[in-house]
């Protein structure tokens, strides 16, 4: 289907008769609300740290990783002209960061809680400093070295200029929407409040959101997720309807029912109304259908004959039975002119 400023994929057979019910529409915060291309905008190391050393240790790093955020990391080094080294035993815990070795150092970037695991202590005052960055919708990443706390990296994701009025059609169609991330709570929180969502469920791992969606759903909600990444596919298949963006990955459009080719989420709301005119056209043709059989067939069998001696001729039948077609085909035909 090609809608007014989206194009409109169906993956598969008929997800408009689940579409016209959905009351609820799940989002990852990155690239279905935001650009999907996080800048570095702070690196803040702590006392006693370089800051070109800290900022060159932790980059090296995130050349390992396929994480949008390290390749925000990655670029920003770049940016600053220096020149990253290679690492050795890299390693990636997924929701939590990574570890390796630069050089001689052991450098670790991720949550707060992965580098408590790895034992690193004394991350009190970092996390001090990052209550404001989180709180103006920044993503931030703590540092070690050497298990030593040695700052912090905030990297900040625009939020696409659509995403307001994409947000503003969904609550007109009668949509809660629910904020799913695996970022902070006080970085998504920041995000929804920004952009008007009425619900933020944050700091959840790949497997929390099926849980997530399985959840609403027992709750009675008709539950549509739209997501882009690897980690999203589950959950894109526990809904009712999975959404996924054309800008995102392969697997994640294989596990959706519809994708927006251009990965805008004003094609989501575009595609609610489609699939209500849709099926409001279906029953209107029902009824014309019904009706003409309804009184057609009576005729045909001769119920006026004993009162009126009236019997159908086979030509008005079938001439009948013709316009009972071009009815309903012009009434289908009028979807070309909905609105979107």
């Amino acid at each position: 289907m090609i809608g007014k400023k989206n194009y409109i994929n169906l993956t598969r057979s008929q997800p408009y008769q689940r579409l016209e019910k959905v009351d609820t529409l799940v989002v990852d915060k990155t690239g279905t609300l935001t650009e999907g291309k996080p800048k570095l905008i702070d690196v803040l190391p702590a006392a006693g740290f370089d800051s070109k050393d800290f900022l060159l240790l932790a980059a090296s790093l995130e050349q390992g990783s396929e994480h949008p955020l390290a390749a925000a990391i990655v670029q920003g080094a770049k940016d600053k002209d220096i020149a990253l080294q290679p690492v050795k035993d890299f390693r990636s815990v997924t929701a939590g960061g990574v570890v390796g070795t630069v050089g001689e150092r052991v450098v670790m970037v991720g949550k707060p809680d992965f580098l408590r695991d790895e034992k690193v202590t004394d991350l009190e005052p970092l996390e001090a400093s990052a209550v404001k960055l989180q709180e103006d919708g920044k993503t931030v990443m703590f540092v070690a070295i050497n298990g030593q706390a040695a700052g912090i990296l905030a990297v900040a994701d625009p939020i696409k200029v659509t995403t307001a009025e994409a947000i503003k059609d969904l609550h007109a169609l009668g949509l809660k929407l629910v904020i799913l991330t695996g970022d902070n709570r006080r970085t998504a929180a920041a995000v929804a409040k920004q952009l008007g969502l009425d619900s933020v469920e944050a700091e959840i791992e790949p497997a929390g959101k099926v849980a997530h969606v399985k959840k609403l759903r027992a709750e009675g909600k008709h539950v549509v997720m739209a997501g882009d990444g690897i980690n999203d596919a589950p959950a894109l298949s526990e809904a009712e309807v999975g959404i996924a963006m054309g800008t995102g990955t392969d697997v994640a459009m294989q596990s959706a029912g519809i994708t927006l080719v251009k990965g805008d989420l004003r094609g989501i709301a575009q595609a609610i109304r489609l699939s209500r005119a849709t099926m409001s056209n279906i029953r209107q043709n029902l009824v014309f259908a019904f009706l003409y059989n309804a009184l057609g067939i009576p005729i045909a069998a001769g119920v006026l004959y004993p009162v009126f001696g009236v019997l159908l001729s086979p030509i008005i039948a079938g001439a009948a039975m013709s316009l009972s077609s071009v009815s309903v085909i012009s009434n289908a035909l009028r979807l070309h002119r909905v609105k979107l």
